[in-house]
């Protein structure tokens, strides 16, 4: 039953040592179960203050907190989402599950109110924006050559705004894109053409392809644009960095479930696309924050880009979520999807 769990569990002895972990435990702290049995939490696990160390140092404590910052091994800190709950009939053993701060929602299959927001807002301004353009156009007519730079400009920025409420009303819609079987490898190609057309400037995209991944069950052309959204920010990430690169590795991975209620069932998501570049990553202050909207670390950022990647990654029963390699000094989003029948 504990393999069978999307979240991270990990099993504990009255004394704190690790008894039995699962697979989303393992993936979340990046070791296995055999380096993980029979070692004490505290030497893998660490939280921000002490009252949670002091609840767990009880036995018998019923918690839950969100967004504690928990530091594995040596790794930078991470916020997460923890649970804490004695075993019954088992004095002193204890369950203790981990969740990515922002996950729940997506796992759960709920629609962010954050989400809807945007679609009633687009639908208020597009009228007018309209009029302004039209009105633009028949000023340009009766005004001098020197002074249509004018009108251009505001039918271009108009134009500007336009395109950006049509992305918000994608984040707002509530009906999915039907799915259906698609041949993975192809779909990435596909996405890296569009990006290297308009130019990698100097970045190498590295391909690390499984090829006997079976078909996915996806949205083709949405899982085309999450790409591309992905792959555009890598490039444009890294591109000043020495040797810049970006690679694209897909594999089989096992354990990881979505527990989709809206489904009336649990799905698997055996495979895995992995966008990896060597940039110097995303502000540490964001990256808790960056799938929701309006959040950016660009300087010119709508922050529209993976609000929508989320959403349409979530549209198609899958997961995404973002990691941060420090010692080795790359950043990675992963896409988990689920196999075609």
């Amino acid at each position: 039953m504990l393999n069978s769990l999307g979240i991270a569990v990990l099993l504990l002895e009255p004394d704190l040592t690790i008894a039995q972990s699962n697979p989303a435990a393992e993936q979340l702290i990046g070791l296995s179960v055999r380096r993980l049995v029979g070692r004490k939490l505290g030497e893998i696990v660490t939280f921000e203050g002490e009252r949670l160390t002091s609840f767990l140092a009880r036995g018998d404590a019923q918690l839950s907190a969100h967004s504690v910052a928990t530091r594995f091994l040596e790794g930078p800190p991470v916020r997460l989402d923890i649970m804490l709950s004695p075993v019954i009939g088992y004095h002193g053993w204890q369950l203790l599950t981990l969740q990515e701060v922002g996950t729940g929602d997506i796992l759960r299959g709920a629609e962010e109110p954050s989400l809807r927001a945007p679609a009633i807002l687009a639908h208020e301004i597009k009228n007018p924006l309209s009029a302004i353009r039209g009105a633009a156009q028949l000023i340009a007519r009766k005004v001098s050559d020197q002074d249509k730079s004018l009108t251009t400009l505001i039918t271009s920025e108009v134009d500007r705004i336009a395109k950006l409420i049509d992305r918000m009303q994608r984040l707002g819609r509530e009906q999915a894109d039907p799915v259906a079987p698609c041949n993975l490898h192809e779909i990435i190609r596909r996405a890296a053409d569009v990006t290297k057309a308009a130019g990698m400037q100097g970045v190498d995209l590295i391909e690390e392809f499984d090829p006997s991944l079976p078909p996915v069950l996806a949205n083709e052309d949405g899982l085309v644009q999450v790409l591309i959204n992905i792959i555009t920010n890598a490039r444009d990430a890294c591109k000043n960095t020495e040797n810049p690169q970006i690679i694209l590795r897909t594999r089989f991975v096992s354990g990881l479930v979505l527990n989709a209620i809206r489904l009336g069932r649990p799905i698997r998501l055996p495979i895995e696309v992995r966008i990896s570049d060597n940039g110097p990553g995303i502000d540490p202050g964001l990256t808790d924050h960056i799938f929701e909207p309006f959040v950016s670390s660009k300087k010119n950022g709508q922050g529209l880009g993976l609000a929508l990647v989320s959403k349409l990654v979530r549209d198609m029963n899958g997961r995404i979520s973002h990691e941060r390699d420090e010692a080795e000094g790359w950043t990675h989003f992963r896409i988990h999807l689920p196999l075609a029948k």
